[in-house]
C-alpha cells in the first residue's frame, strides 16, 4: 500500500478481512480521507461560531447548493429529487435489533455467538453496530467485520454456535412465553435482514495510519471492509446491501457519503445505488436539513431513524453558547418532550414527502432499551411502558422501531403484527415548512424537573459507561448505583450516546447555573439553588465510592483500580473544564488499551491543550505510530 499502512502482524493476524481487493479498495478511497477532515474542520468551526454568536442552527436559504452534483435546495424543496425504491427485503422492518457483532477479548465461538443471537430473534433486521454499540480494544472492529463475514457465509464455525445458541433461546422462551420461539433454526437464520452502521464521519480508524503519519477516516474502513467482504455473497444470496450512517449534522455531509459509496460502487463495477442507507438523525443541525439529505443521498437513501440520547446529546452540545437552554432530568426528556416531539414530527414529514418519482422513505422508530431481567413486578411494569411507546411510534407513522437486546423481539414485534400492514410510507401529514416557529420548535423546553436525584443518576451511568467503554464494552447493561441490587428497577441496554448525553447534561448544568427546582435534604439544598462545581464534586465522589463498593456483577473488580479512576478523571474534567468537548467518545479513545491514570491525565491534559487553543480535536490513536516495518 502506498497511501496508507497497516500494521505487519494485523496483516498476518486478519488477512481473512484485509485482503488484496480489501487493501485496493481503501488505497482507491484513500485521498477522500483528505476531504472528511475538512468537512470535520467546517463543523467545528459551525459549532464554535454559534457558541460566540450565542445562536442556533438555521434551515439552509433557498438558493444554497449542495455538494458536487450542486443540488439546489428549492429544487429539493419542489420535490426535483430522486430516493431509492425500497427493496424487498427492506419493505417489511417492523423490529429492528441493535448491537455489535463481538465481544471484548473473546475466542471465536465466544464472540460470534452475538451474531447467532441476533439473526435467530425473529427480528425484520439486525443493524450490527461498528460505532457506538463496538468496542474499540484491542482488534475488536476487525473482530466485529470477521465475524459478520462467517455469519454470512454461514461457515461452519457460526453454524455450530448457532445451534447450540437455538437451544439456549428456546428454552429461554419456554420459560418466559410457555412456546419456543424459533421453530427450524437454519431457516430462521435466512429471515433476518443483515445491516451495518458504520462509524461516523467525526472518527478515526484506530488501526490504519496515512504515509505521512496521520489518522485515516474509519467511516471509509468500516464501509470499505464490509462492503468488499461481504457484497457478492449478499447479492449472490438476493440480499441488499445496507448500511446505516450515523452522526450526519448537514446535507454537505450526506453528500459526502454519497461520494464514498458512488466511489466504491465505481471501483467494484456495481450499479451506482446498489448499496442502501438508512441514516440516523442524531444531530439537530441534520433536523434543519432532513429533506436536503434525502436528496444528496440520493439512490443510496432509503430512510430516516429517530432515536433519543444521540439526538438529545446534539441539542445540548449545538446550544451550548445558549445561556438559557438548560434541559431537566434527563428522564423527562422523551419522546413526546418539546423538542423531541417536534423533531420527531419533521422527520416522519420528511420521509412521507414524494421525490420526483413519487416514491416514499421508511421510518424506523426510536430505541427500546429495556431487558426482561429483574423482578416479576419489574420486568411487568417495564414491558408495560415499553409497549405503550411502541404503540405511540406506530400510530405516530413509524414502520417499525429498535431494541436493543434479542429478548425484546418478540415483545414489541406484535404491536405492528396487530396492524398488519408493511409498512406506512406515505402516509398523509403536513408538508414541511421553514417558518420561524418551526426552527423555535425544535429547540423549545418545557417545564421538567432538575433534581439532584436527576444528578446522581446522570453522574453514576456516566462513570459507569466510561469504565465499560475502557474495558470494551461499548454497550453495557447499566443502571444508577442506588438501583443496584433492586430488582423492580431493570437494567437498561446503553451505548455510547448514553455517556455523551450524561456528561453534556452535567456540564450543561453547572455552566449555565442551572436552577433546581425540588428540595434536596441529603446535600441541605433548597428549591432554587444552583447546580455548582462544590455540588458536582460531592455528588461526583459520592456517586464514585459506591461503584468502588459495588459488587462485581456490577462494576468488574479488576476495573476499579484501572479503568474506573481513568473514567472519573475523564468525566470530572469534561464537566468542569469551561470549554465544552464536543465528544465524550475523543477522551475515552484517547484512553482505550491504557490501565495507567498518570498516562490518562496527561494526555486528557494535551486534548484540553490542543482544543482550547486551536479549536482542534484529537482523534488519533496515539499508541499507532508510523514504523520502518509500515512503510
Amino acid at each position: 500500500m502506498r497511501q496508507l499502512h497497516i500494521q505487519p502482524d494485523q496483516l498476518t493476524s486478519y488477512q481473512d478481512i484485509y485482503g488484496r481487493e480489501v487493501l485496493d479498495a481503501l488505497e482507491a478511497l484513500a485521498p477522500l480521507s483528505l476531504e472528511q477532515k475538512k468537512l470535520m474542520e467546517a463543523r467545528n468551526q459551525r459549532r464554535a461560531t454559534r457558541i460566540v454568536a450565542k445562536s442556533f442552527p438555521d434551515f439552509l436559504p433557498e438558493n444554497a447548493e449542495i455538494g458536487s452534483q450542486k443540488l439546489r435546495v428549492s429544487d429539493i424543496r419542489a420535490g426535483k429529487f430522486a430516493c431509492a425504491t425500497i427493496p424487498k427485503d427492506l419493505q417489511r422492518q417492523w423490529i429492528q435489533g441493535t448491537g455489535p457483532a463481538a465481544k471484548p477479548r473473546a475466542a471465536l465461538e465466544s464472540s460470534i455467538r452475538n451474531v447467532a443471537y441476533a439473526l435467530l430473534s425473529g427480528a425484520d433486521g439486525w443493524m450490527f453496530d461498528g460505532e457506538d454499540a463496538l468496542g474499540q480494544i484491542d482488534h475488536m472492529s476487525l473482530d466485529n467485520q470477521r465475524n459478520l463475514k462467517l455469519a454470512i457465509r454461514k461457515d461452519n464455525v457460526f453454524m455450530q454456535v448457532a445451534e447450540k445458541v437455538a437451544t439456549e433461546m428456546n428454552n429461554w422462551a419456554n420459560d418466559f412465553f410457555g412456546k419456543p420461539i424459533i421453530d427450524d433454526w437454519k431457516q430462521q437464520l435466512d429471515f433476518t435482514t443483515l445491516i451495518f452502521r458504520a462509524r461516523g464521519l467525526h472518527l478515526a480508524d484506530r488501526h490504519i495510519i496515512t504515509s505521512t503519519g496521520h489518522s485515516f477516516s474509519a467511516s471509509i474502513t468500516d464501509v470499505v471492509l464490509f462492503v468488499v467482504n461481504n457484497y457478492r455473497a449478499l447479492m449472490n444470496n438476493g440480499r441488499s446491501i445496507v448500511l446505516y450512517l450515523p452522526k450526519i449534522q448537514t446535507a454537505e455531509e450526506a453528500a459526502f457519503w454519497h461520494t464514498i459509496l458512488s466511489s466504491l460502487e465505481n471501483h467494484l463495477a456495481l450499479p451506482i445505488g446498489t448499496i442502501k442507507t438508512y441514516v440516523l438523525v442524531e444531530q439537530l443541525e441534520a433536523t434543519y436539513q432532513l429533506l436536503e439529505i434525502r436528496a444528496a443521498l440520493g439512490v443510496h437513501f432509503v430512510g430516516f431513524n429517530t432515536g433519543r440520547w444521540d439526538y438529545i446529546n446534539s441539542v445540548a452540545d449545538a446550544l451550548c453558547g445558549i445561556d438559557d437552554f438548560i434541559n431537566p432530568n434527563i428522564e423527562a426528556v422523551g419522546m413526546t418532550y418539546a423538542y423531541m416531539a417536534a423533531y420527531e414530527d419533521r422527520v416522519r414529514r420528511a420521509v412521507n414527502t414524494p421525490d420526483q418519482n413519487g416514491d416514499y422513505s421508511l421510518w424506523q422508530g426510536g430505541m427500546e432499551p429495556n431487558i426482561p431481567v429483574g423482578s416479576k413486578a419489574g420486568i411487568e411494569a417495564s414491558m408495560k411502558k415499553a409497549l405503550a411507546g411502541a404503540r405511540r411510534e406506530q400510530a405516530a407513522g413509524a414502520s417499525g422501531k429498535w431494541v436493543a437486546h434479542w429478548k425484546m423481539v418478540h415483545i414489541i414485534r406484535p404491536v405492528w403484527e396487530e396492524v398488519g400492514e408493511v409498512n406506512q410510507m406515505g402516509r398523509k401529514f403536513p408538508p414541511l415548512t421553514y417558518r420561524g416557529e418551526d426552527r423555535i420548535a425544535l429547540v423549545s423546553l418545557a417545564p421538567a424537573p432538575r433534581t439532584i436525584r436527576g444528578g446522581r443518576n446522570l453522574v453514576s451511568v456516566a462513570l459507569q459507561y466510561g469504565n465499560a467503554f475502557l474495558q470494551g464494552f461499548q454497550a453495557a447493561a447499566l443502571k444508577p448505583a442506588d438501583y443496584f441490587g433492586n430488582d423492580d428497577v431493570l437494567y437498561l441496554m446503553e451505548d455510547m450516546a448514553t455517556g455523551e448525553i450524561r456528561l453534556s447534561v452535567l456540564w450543561e448544568w453547572l455552566h449555565k447555573g442551572g436552577k433546581l427546582t425540588e428540595d434536596d435534604p441529603v446535600l441541605g439544598l433548597s428549591k432554587g439553588a444552583i447546580f455548582s462545581k462544590e455540588v458536582f464534586e460531592k455528588i461526583l465522589e459520592e456517586e464514585y465510592q459506591k461503584l468502588l463498593h459495588a459488587d462485581d456483577n456490577d462494576v468488574h473488580a479488576d476495573s476499579k483500580r484501572t479503568t474506573l479512576p481513568i473514567a472519573r478523571e475523564i468525566a470530572r474534567a469534561y464537566v468542569l473544564t469551561p470549554d465544552k468537548a464536543p465528544w465524550y467518545i475523543d477522551l475515552l479513545n484517547l484512553n482505550l488499551n491504557n490501565e495507567d491514570l498518570d498516562v490518562a491525565q496527561k494526555r486528557i491534559r494535551q486534548y484540553y491543550e490542543v482544543f482550547t487553543d486551536s479549536g482542534k480535536r484529537i482523534v488519533k490513536n496515539l499508541d499507532l505510530q508510523l514504523t520502518r516495518e509500515m512503510i
